[in-house]
């Protein structure tokens, strides 16, 4: 079986998403794969109930208890490592969770480390994604999937969608119609890399 660890930092609505895909096209049967683990860096993440509720167990590492980004990274490396099987590593999915990695966990993790980026990359890495691409002019925006390398935002592009920018689009209507999209490749992504 490869378990699949998740790490959120808020409401975890694309970790949901995985669950519940996951469940509906029945990964463990078809694909030999569940969501193991859910581990969070804030305490007060929301998604760690819904987590909780369907039976997944679920961690906190609160990075600011740790002396350094080095030793937090260490310490998650460590319990996500605690997840991998003789068979499997791990596949470790970056929902939502708002750190930066150090080079070093990236490079544990490589190959089985996905993120999703609210753009279509290369477009708008970093922060504030929506606004920027409104204040750019952009006719489209979009989601992307990728591989994560030690650079913020790049990698192997797993899948992307696309959805218009209306003229009247404020960031937050524009991240509303972009999330819809999220929910849906996210799991297309997994489901994909885990078929391999």
């Amino acid at each position: 079986m490869k378990n699949i660890v998740i790490l959120i930092s808020g409401g975890g609505s694309n970790m949901a998403a995985i669950v519940r895909t996951a469940e509906r096209e029945h990964w463990e049967q078809r694909l030999g794969a569940r969501v193991a683990a859910v581990v969070s860096n804030r305490v007060d993440a929301k998604g760690l109930e819904f987590a909780k509720a369907q039976g997944i167990a679920t961690q906190v590492l609160d990075h600011k208890a740790f002396p350094s980004r080095e030793a937090f990274d260490q310490a998650l490396g460590d319990a996500i490592s605690r997840y991998d099987t003789p068979e499997q590593p791990a596949l470790v999915v970056l929902a939502g969770f708002m750190r930066i990695l150090t080079p070093a966990f990236v490079e544990r993790f490589a190959g089985r480390l996905t993120n999703i980026h609210p753009s279509l990359l290369p477009a708008f890495t970093g922060l504030h994604t929506h606004q920027r691409a409104i204040d750019a002019g952009c006719k489209f925006a979009g989601v992307t999937v990728h591989l994560v390398t030690a650079e913020l935002d790049h990698g192997p592009i797993l899948d992307q969608a696309v959805v218009p920018v209306l003229p009247d689009d404020t960031a937050d209507t524009l991240a509303a119609r972009v999330l819809t999209q999220e929910h849906l490749i996210y799991p297309r992504a997994i489901a994909r890399l885990l078929a391999v």
